[in-house]
């Protein structure tokens, strides 16, 4: 019996032996395996239980790995003063939360795990402070939105980025193709539907591309030969002309298979004869102005439809046979419709619908008319404004119009109400209609907006009565209150445009109208400003 146990008692002391390991200590938090014998300072703190980041951590640790715990969230001090860590394992923790500037000390970090836990979405500052990571691993959460900011820290660094198995619809990919040292981008099994023209070629490292599993109808032709290596099996791609670049570099064993169109559906890509990848030339099936006519002043829009194989894109060309580009009075949707929120004169004509697709395009013609706003031109018996008029030669105000930025004018010839702009500066406006002693009330009002982004916009209002409203008694109180955001009335045009911050205008205006009765009451000011509704109060008469 001796014999057989002095064996197994030197076995013991043996392998004891074989991987010294530190007792716990205020450098190696309990649970936590610290090997004397590692190169540098290594905490080995997988499948213990942890329910937090141990807070007795090394700071001087090189490599740390947390793997397989319960760690929920990490907090802003849980790896404070840890510039020497090199390798973060963090691994299947069931992770739902990263504060903001958690690594913000790491920067000397190269590679993080974090793949196998809960993270809904990723912030620019959650991972602020990683200047030199090369590796990073998302793998298998549940993302499903990273914001533009997110990757901007190791931009110029990261090699290595997983992103498969998360539930990301879309990706930031001007922040991706910012990643100049980038070689793999796995991004299998998410639920992308579109990858931007040109993205993968602005990765000149790029050496692998997963694209497996995802919703990809199309793919935007890679650089090369040589390019990536490329996969994108399991998604419903739509085989037409657009895919004869995947056609000719398909390799046997490729797994690319095309859901659509009908006749080819469920065929291996590289089996299918080039002359059967073809595109159907766009035709326009309906564009119309709704409304035909407006007032100058009123919003307006410009519906389009067309079909063809690809689904065309559109644009939309003036009545000078100019792009429509987006700005605060034009804006183009996703639908191809054009909104004109404010009409000017400048918009009367022949606008264009474009539809242009691999396979050609086509054109049709929608007419737009823009009646003026009525222009006195004297006074009928009782007072009223006279008929109404065109606006001058060219759609724009002439110099008799306006009262220049930084100087006071009155204009209105004898017998008429005059009318004065005063304190006028590039941003804001003051105007006073003079008290007449048989002209009651006001009778037009006239504004122009200026900006270097936007064309001019002129608004005349006119007519009695219209676009205000009495309050108080015996009509000795006028108020006007805006509507529907800076709009509403007669005086939406007006507001519309000079509301414009609240719809988007470049170019900032503050208008400020004032008017005395015509007994020589004391004056009314009405002020606008950006908001969700504007109004002001009048003097009495």
């Amino acid at each position: 019996m001796a014999k057989l146990l002095v064996p197994l008692v030197v076995l013991g002391a043996v392998s004891g032996a074989g991987v010294p390991v530190s007792p716990p200590s205020p450098r190696c938090p309990p649970r936590c395996l610290c090997p004397a014998a590692a190169p540098s300072p290594t905490l080995l703190c997988a499948r213990t239980g942890l329910l937090a980041v141990p807070p007795s951590l090394d700071r001087g640790a090189v490599e740390l790995r947390l793997a397989d715990n319960f760690i929920g969230a990490v907090g802003r001090s849980d790896f404070a003063n840890m510039s020497s860590l090199v390798h973060l394992t963090l691994s299947r923790n069931g992770l739902r939360r990263l504060a903001p500037g958690a690594f913000a000390d790491l920067r000397a970090l190269r590679a993080l795990h974090l793949d196998g836990n809960r993270l809904p979405a990723l912030s620019g500052p959650q991972l602020r402070g990683l200047a030199s990571l090369r590796h990073l691993i998302l793998a298998n959460n549940q993302l499903a939105a990273i914001d533009a900011a997110a990757f901007a820290a190791f931009a110029a660094t990261v090699e290595d980025l997983d992103l498969s198995h998360n539930n990301l619809p879309a990706l930031p990919w001007d922040a991706v193709a910012a990643m100049g040292s980038l070689a793999t981008l796995t991004l299998d099994h998410n639920l992308l539907e579109r990858v931007p023209a040109g993205a993968v070629a602005r990765l000149p490292r790029l050496a692998r591309l997963d694209l497996t599993a995802n919703r990809l109808r199309a793919l935007p032709p890679v650089p090369g030969p040589p390019g990536p290596a490329l996969a994108a099996g399991g998604n419903p791609l739509h085989c037409n002309c657009e895919l004869l670049w995947l056609r000719r570099v398909a390799t046997p064993g490729r797994l690319e298979t095309c859901a659509t169109p009908a006749p080819l559906a469920g065929r291996l890509l590289g089996a299918v004869p080039e002359e059967e990848l073809t595109c159907r030339a766009p035709a326009v099936t309906a564009a119309a102005a709704h409304p035909a006519a407006v007032t100058e002043g009123q919003p307006l829009r410009l519906g389009c439809a067309a079909v063809g194989d690809p689904p065309p894109a559109l644009h939309w060309l003036g009545p000078d046979g100019r792009l429509v580009q987006n700005g605060s009075r034009r804006s183009v949707g996703a639908d191809g419709s054009l909104e004109l929120r404010v009409a000017t004169l400048r918009d009367h004509g022949g606008f264009t619908c474009v539809a242009a697709n691999a396979a050609g395009e086509a054109a049709a013609r929608v007419d737009v008319v823009v009646v003026p706003l009525p222009v006195p031109r004297g006074r009928d018996g009782d007072g009223d404004v006279g008929e109404t008029a065109a606006a001058e030669a060219g759609g724009g105000p002439g110099p008799s119009d306006m009262a220049q930025a930084g100087g006071n004018d009155t204009w209105g010839g004898p017998g008429e109400r005059r009318v004065v702009a005063a304190e006028v500066t590039g941003s804001s406006a003051r105007i006073r209609w003079l008290p007449q002693r048989h002209v009651p009330g006001v009778r037009m009002v006239q504004i122009q907006y200026n900006s270097s982004a936007d064309d001019a916009l002129v608004y005349r209002w006119g007519g009695r009565g219209r676009g205000v409203s009495p309050r108080g008694g015996g009509g000795r109180g006028w108020a006007w209150e805006g509507s529907r955001g800076c709009s509403g009335g007669v005086w939406g045009g007006v507001l519309w445009a000079f509301g414009g911050g609240c719809g988007g205008l470049r170019g900032k205006f503050r208008w400020v109208l004032a008017w005395e009765g015509s007994g020589g009451g004391s004056d009314g000011v009405w002020e606008g400003s950006c908001g969700p509704s504007v109004g002001g109060v009048g003097g009495s008469g």
